[in-house]
């Protein structure tokens, strides 16, 4: 069955590294926080057992990514990938339900779909 988020190989194998590393975590929460000149950033921060009750749980690749269901309908169908270079590291997401981003790329903005 396809998942309604994709995570990249490598960003699994961050996922399984960063949750390893925090005792107590059962894995990663990916929300949406209000903020920046489009409205919306996303926001990684560790999935510890409380207060999950209202998520959904995506499995790949032995990674768990936790996502508030209230904002599923604007991470569906998006990528989660990880990009490592020489001076910095970090989370990429590819989401085909954002109708913009800010100039400097912190923040986008989604439109709720009609219906």
């Amino acid at each position: 069955m396809k998942q309604p988020i994709n995570i990249t190989p490598e960003a699994a194998k961050a996922i399984i590294d960063k949750v390893s590393a925090k005792e107590g975590a059962i894995g990663l929460r990916l929300a949406i926080t209000s903020t920046g000149c489009s409205g919306y950033s996303y926001n990684m921060e560790y999935a510890m057992d409380e207060n999950l009750a209202a998520d959904d749980k995506i499995e790949e690749g032995g990674a768990v990514l936790y996502i508030p269901k209230t904002h599923s309908w604007m991470l569906f169908g998006m990528e989660v990938g990880y990009a490592e270079d020489k001076m910095s590291s970090g989370f990429t997401f590819t989401n085909p339900n954002e109708s913009g981003r800010c100039g400097c790329g912190e923040s986008f903005s989604v439109e709720r779909p009609k219906g």
